[in-house]
């Protein structure tokens, strides 16, 4: 089915409750693992036609935050789904209680029960106005984001619009886009402000309620964290610091060498890789789906279906239109058994990183769509980000499709670039523990720290006065992620150092090392993230030594890499 011709019903929330409800009470009385197990079956199929129906009014939302239609039933699952958690609630402490646990495990794993007993901790009746209103915050904050209309050069622009002008080769224009976005930032400050000043201290009252010191703890339960804790992410923040942020500044250096700028780069000029540009795409943005078309069809059987599957059933929306959320993700359609492709396609060289990196997540979840229990079909989130981040690496097979004469320039920038991350996105995790450990911080306190942060983790940035939003500390203000998805962010670290493993592993045998990605993800969510790396061949990122080689090993690729006739 087309992603356009699926229904959409807002169900009857009195309904569902009683549903929920009822099967509570028939799984506590049953009286055999048969009936328990039908029982269970049961509430599947009632989550997948109400995971539905939340995930059609999210996207549609998501595509234009302007449909009233859709702006109304985005308001309703914002209020009704910490509703339902109450009824979701009762049904884990049955199921944890059960008789049957034992025949459960032995037929779907233990894995099921392990993640139901963070669920349990992560959650009480007692916060649903706290989840009712942290989703009224994060809808406002998405919105605001989405009505960016931003003057330049005669024209009005989406901030995605504006990307373009940002890694444009002329200086003059590539710092008045700079300038431009920070402005609009900047005259939108004081929103930015109080809508994270309340999400923080909405998600400390949350966490204290629960019987935590503040929200920390509560963060890592309700991202599912099931096989690692705060202090080995410490761990490799240490590590990250000791081996990928002097290889990231050694990068940077040579870029400005390349540029002839000065070091430290300001914002404008580091996000220039090449005097002569940035790598871009060729083609229009169908052109960019038929390379990617090919570039599945090439890869394996199993991706070719996967992917026309995709564009046969409308299931990719990725130009950038006015009113449409930032940013992109891939969804599950749980009762179609589809993901969905949601970006903001903009000229650059992320367009066909989405093409990869979010249908990389979307073929793990095609490939375990038919799981039971249905939350077997993704892993937690940064085992899912592993499909997505390694997806771009097998995609330097098509370079040259999607990049033409850039494709070299790409290589390296991509690379490049996955080396630069990890700095920034392990930034972004110390400055949440930072905010949630001192949740009383003023919002100009909270820029201080992320200017203090700047420092250790990019000191190839210089903190001029250019662009006063960035020079200031308020940059983070630009991550979704922290304001929507607190400590998130550690997930894509983790992640790109399992891909660098991964693109170690294609430099040598592509075959191989696709034997090991499908090794990987066809266990779906069967497995802790840390089981699937070990089922797999494939090392933790807790290690030590798999940071200091990935680090190794590309260094040393980068150093060879003949950058002779690119400028």
């Amino acid at each position: 089915m087309k992603f356009s011709e699926m229904p959409y019903q807002r169900p009857d929330p009195e309904a569902v409750k009683k549903q929920l409800r009822e099967l509570t009470e028939r799984l506590q009385n049953a009286k055999s693992y048969d009936e328990a197990k039908a029982i269970f079956l049961e509430k599947e199929e009632q989550s997948k036609r109400v995971e539905t129906s939340a995930t059609l009014a999210q996207v549609r939302h998501t595509i234009d935050t302007r449909d009233e239609f859709y702006d109304k039933e985005n308001e309703f699952w914002d209020s009704f789904g910490p509703e339902i958690a109450e009824y979701e609630h009762a049904w884990i402490e049955v199921m944890l209680s059960s008789p049957f646990r034992k025949d459960f495990a032995a037929e779907y794993g233990d894995l099921m029960f392990v993640n139901a007993e963070i669920e349990k901790k992560a959650f009480s009746p007692e916060i649903i106005p706290e989840l009712q209103k942290e989703n009224e915050l994060t809808t406002e904050y998405a919105k605001l984001i989405a009505s960016a209309q931003i003057p330049f050069e005669g024209g009005v622009y989406t901030l995605s619009q504006l990307t373009p002008f940002k890694t444009d080769a002329d200086d003059a224009r590539r710092l008045a886009a700079w300038k431009a976005e920070g402005q609009w930032y900047k005259e939108h400050q004081a929103d930015l402000d109080r809508i994270y000043d309340e999400l923080v201290h909405l998600r400390d009252t949350m966490g204290k309620k629960l019987g935590y010191d503040g929200y920390t703890q509560l963060g890592y339960y309700r991202m599912g964290r099931n096989c690692y804790t705060k202090a080995d992410v410490e761990q490799f923040r240490k590590a990250v610091q000791k081996y990928l942020v002097p290889v990231a500044d050694a990068i940077k250096r040579e870029q400005a060498k390349r540029l002839n700028k000065d070091y430290p780069l300001s914002f404008a000029d580091s996000a220039l890789e090449f005097r002569s540009g940035n790598p871009r795409p060729v083609g229009t943005a169908q052109d960019i789906l038929e390379q990617g078309k090919k570039f599945y069809d090439a890869l394996s059987p199993e991706t070719s279906e996967f992917f026309r599957t995709m564009l046969d059933s409308e299931l990719l929306d990725v130009l950038s239109t006015e009113g449409k959320s930032a940013g992109g993700y891939c969804t599950g359609i749980l009762r179609y058994e589809l993901p969905f492709i949601f970006a903001n396609f903009n000229g650059t060289q992320g367009d066909v990183e989405v093409v990869t990196h979010e249908a990389g997540h979307a073929f793990a979840y095609w490939m375990n769509r038919k799981r039971v229990p249905i939350a077997y079909a993704w892993p937690s989130m940064e085992a899912c980000e592993v499909h997505s981040m390694s997806m771009e690496f097998f995609g330097w097979m098509n370079a040259e499709g999607f990049f033409g004469p850039d494709a070299r320039k790409f290589k390296y920038s991509h690379l490049a670039g996955a080396l630069t991350f990890i700095p920034y996105g392990t930034m972004v995790d110390h400055f949440q523990h930072i905010v949630y450990e001192k949740p009383e911080l003023t919002p100009a306190e909270r820029h201080a720290a992320w200017k203090e942060l700047l420092g250790v983790y990019m000191p190839w940035m210089k903190l001029d006065g250019d662009i006063p939003f960035y020079s200031e500390g308020e940059g983070w203000q630009r991550q979704t992620h922290i304001y929507e998805s607190p400590f998130y962010y550690i997930d894509y670290c983790l992640a790109q150092t399992v891909s660098l493993e991964f693109w170690a592993m294609i430099r040598k045998d592509r075959d191989d090392a696709w034997k090991h990605y499908m090794a990987y993800t066809v266990q779906g969510g069967s497995r802790t993230f840390v089981e699937l790396l070990k089922n797999a061949g494939l090392a933790t990122p807790f290690d030590e030594a798999c940071l200091k080689t990935v680090c190794e090993t590309a260094t040393e690729w980068l150093n060879a890499f003949d950058l002779t006739g690119i400028e």
